[in-house]
């Protein structure tokens, strides 16, 4: 298990070029904007010993997609720093907690998305794990937690609640069922896969 305490004051966020390599870094607030520069990033989706799903909505006052649903924690890996150090960071960070298991499960995933003329472009690899501890969330990061099974989960991206739910973590848990990763010892075991085929990216 890592455990990190906190997340640098102004974090560098890696530029990539069209085969995922490192070309440069700039400040954050400098990166997102209306054609934000394609960029490392990571989401993580991570589970109770129940195998419940912990789902974040976004604070409001963040740059990208305010308010919104998500996964467990979304981030960026600094210059030289893998991502399973950059999950433990931001999850301590935004949440207070402690991640294990950590597992790739869609290692070249991309995607463009864009809310409100900022739009995301990222290099964002997926990982399913487990967390440890009672989610203490920094306001300024997390606005709402909640943990869920798998079903209700998806149930209500699809439905009720699907403009409430980034389109990057609608579109990572369709392709994560469709690949049979919900066998992993981290996540429920009862799911099903459901949705069309979908474009990863752009």
């Amino acid at each position: 298990m890592v455990r990190v305490v906190a997340s640098p004051a102004t974090e560098l966020i890696v530029l990539v070029d069209e085969d995922g390599t490192a070309i440069g870094s700039l400040p954050k607030p400098l990166v997102h904007h209306g054609e934000t520069p394609l960029h490392r990033a990571f989401s993580a989706y991570l589970f109770d010993d129940a195998g419940r799903l912990l789902v974040t909505r976004r604070a409001e006052q963040k740059a990208t997609f305010p308010g919104m649903w998500t996964n467990t924690v979304c981030g960026h890996p600094g210059p030289e720093e893998d991502d399973a150090a950059a999950i433990a960071r931001r999850a301590r960070y935004e949440l207070g907690l402690d991640v294990a298991g950590l597992r790739p499960a869609l290692p070249s995933y991309r995607y463009r998305a864009e809310f409100r003329g900022v739009v995301e472009n990222e290099v964002c690899p997926v990982y399913l794990g487990r967390f440890a501890g009672s989610p203490a969330p920094d306001p300024t990061e997390v606005g709402e937690w909640e943990l869920l099974d798998w079903s209700e989960f998806r149930r209500r991206q699809e439905t009720t609640q699907y403009d409430e739910w980034s389109p990057w973590c609608r579109e990572q848990a369709r392709l994560i069922e469709a690949a049979g990763l919900l066998k992993d010892p981290a996540a429920p075991r009862h799911s099903q896969a459901r949705g069309g085929p979908l474009q990863q990216g752009r």
